[in-house]
């Protein structure tokens, strides 16, 4: 991808009415459009979708297939797809335009400041999909199942909300199993070493991302945790 044409996409992630950007660390307004700072936390449901129903994260989202697909399944909920990489984000938003779905946005940011923009409380359910594993043992606590990151999704969380991992690293499998038991508030639901091996543990795994069909292809076996928080802080 030539930088002319990052460049551009980022021009239009500035003008699209459902994506919003962080541009400053530690700073809890976000830009939408070019002429709008806005504080998020607590207003996702009045600003963005104009509804109360349930909000649903995808972090590391990439393309955004999974809050695409789900958004169009599931039209009495609303999804956020959340990840830093602004090219990959402007294809889906581009969709969710083209589509004219009202029910997913966008979120460009690290998910270490997630709860700068959201409420406690404010999210009914979390998806993780094929994030980056982080191989070397000095970069475990950047796993999104780390407990830093437990934390947060516990403070993001409503009772009973839960977080969905699909991933095709063996290494990222057995540790976050490890990293939920050891958690002192999360319980696990289900573990799959491997979801085509028969049927499918979740309705939803059916989704394919770019990089799953890409895993698939190398013949690579796809993992799912779905783990719960029995206290929410």
């Amino acid at each position: 991808m030539s930088r002319r044409n990052k460049l551009e996409k980022f021009a239009d992630l500035l003008q699209y009415p459902h994506v919003y950007e962080s541009f400053e660390f530690r700073e809890e307004k976000l830009t939408r459009t070019m002429s709008q700072k806005l504080t998020m936390r607590g207003k996702w449901r009045s600003l963005q979708f104009e509804n109360d129903n349930p909000i649903v994260l995808e972090l590391a989202c990439g393309r955004g297939e999974y809050s695409l697909d789900l958004a169009r399944r599931y039209p009495e909920k609303n999804f956020i797809g959340v990840d830093i990489k602004g090219a990959r984000i402007w294809k889906g938003a581009t969709i969710a335009l083209e589509e004219k779905l009202k029910n997913v946005a966008f979120l460009r940011t690290r998910i270490e400041q997630l709860k700068l923009f959201f409420e406690k409380q404010e999210i009914d359910e979390i998806w993780i999909t094929f994030p980056d594993p982080f191989k070397r043992d000095s970069q475990e606590n950047r796993r999104l199942t780390a407990a830093i990151f437990l934390e947060k999704y516990q403070f993001l969380l409503k009772k009973g909300g839960v977080v969905h991992l699909k991933t095709d690293s063996d290494l990222l499998f057995e540790y976050s199993k490890q990293s939920i038991e050891d958690y002192p508030a999360t319980r696990l639901l289900t573990v799959s070493d491997n979801i085509y091996k028969g049927e499918l543990p979740q309705a939803d795994l059916d989704i394919l991302t770019y990089y799953e069909k890409q895993h698939l292809a190398d013949k690579r076996t796809i993992k799912y945790l779905c783990f719960e928080y029995f206290d929410n802080g």
